[in-house]
């Protein structure tokens, strides 16, 4: 039975085992590279952490200006703006920025670098396909993640990987070089063989901190869609949004903004593939033979193909569960709620 301990149970953990294993890449590599080891330490561990910095320091900038975000102004959008004030006086959470994104995609994401400074953005095709109860599904879903300090967690663990992939891309170059002037000198030199050798480990430590950091961007989202069902009292609504946001992404054309992708409610790659799986077998998922997968047969479809090993595996590297596993959470919640015996202190209980 999970609670919001155990989230944040899982992001400490999350961060020390990325530190940890970033740590002893960079103990390696200073011993390999016959460098003394307090000073290179220093010098690592002081530019890792000035990249983080800068990172979290510039990363909304980048958000804003990669989405064109257009923030809101008082009275501009009223029922918006009621709607999130409701119920983010409900959760006790200050109240954030809003602002609409120029896409018809149908998404919405949150950032920002604290709490009180976040900011939710809604694209405006949203807003146009998704009714009122969809979208305060999503907009609690969002505010989940302001409470739980998603952005800022994500934020600072998503650097680690970019460390070490920088770090194997700039080794193995170097590596290739250097041994092909040791070839055409004939120097005896070694040291392009152990660059060589500092990428190809660097390069693995980076895929052990990418797959912890998207473990623990799928565990959010569980959390979060938790927070939306008992925060409207209606997992249904959220449901309903999730299939068309899947739905509309899909469809859409391939236009992904990395910099957000991550905070998105839905991840638009993501979607676009689980969907062209369906539609390769679109005549195997059409019960009725009519042409056209209606909402139960999609939702059976996306129930098989998540189950299938090559979605097992693209899961992995994903930054959001399979559609249908969320689905799945959300009805498990509204079977509870059924019941009239639900508390909202017991919320997490089917993460």
């Amino acid at each position: 039975m999970a609670n919001l301990s155990q989230l944040k149970s899982a992001m400490a953990v999350s961060i020390f085992l990325s530190a940890f294993i970033f740590g002893l890449l960079l103990i390696g590599i200073i011993y390999f590279l016959g460098m003394d080891l307090y000073m290179g330490l220093f010098i690592a561990i002081g530019g890792s952490a000035l990249f983080i910095l800068f990172q979290y320091a510039i990363g909304p900038a980048i958000v804003v200006a990669t989405t064109r975000l257009h923030y809101l102004k008082p009275g501009e959008n009223p029922w918006l703006e009621k709607t999130v004030k409701e119920l983010s006086d409900k959760t006790g959470i200050p109240l954030p920025k809003l602002a609409t994104v120029p896409s018809n995609t149908p998404n919405a994401f949150t950032f920002g670098r604290s709490t009180a400074g976040a900011t939710l953005a809604v694209h405006e095709g949203l807003l146009k396909q998704l009714n009122e109860g969809e979208i305060r599904g999503v907009i609690a879903h969002e505010l989940g993640h302001i409470k739980h300090k998603d952005y800022i967690v994500m934020t600072v663990l998503s650097a680690l990987p970019l460390i070490t992939y920088y770090i194997a891309q700039v080794t193995l170059f170097a590596g290739v070089l250097s041994g092909g002037n040791r070839r055409r000198s004939n120097n005896k030199d070694n040291s392009g063989a152990i660059l060589l050798v500092i990428g190809v480990v660097s390069y693995v430590v980076y895929i052990i901190t990418f797959l912890i950091v998207m473990r623990l961007s799928r565990l959010r989202e569980h959390y979060a869609d938790a927070f939306s069902a008992y925060l409207t009292g209606s997992p249904r609504n959220l449901q309903s949004a999730l299939s068309k946001i899947t739905y509309g992404l899909s469809i859409a054309p391939p236009k992904s903004v990395e910099s957000a992708r991550a905070f998105y409610i839905e991840d638009p790659d993501m979607a676009k593939q689980s969907f062209s799986y369906i539609m390769n077998k679109k005549d195997q998922y059409d019960l009725n033979h009519d042409g056209v997968l209606d909402e139960r047969e999609l939702e059976l479809a996306m129930e098989k193909e998540a189950k299938t090993a090559a979605a097992q595996m693209h899961n992995l590297f994903s930054t959001h569960p399979a559609t249908f596993k969320r689905i799945l959470l959300l009805r498990e919640i509204e079977e509870e709620m059924e019941t009239g015996q639900y508390s909202s202190d017991k919320m997490y209980s089917h993460v």
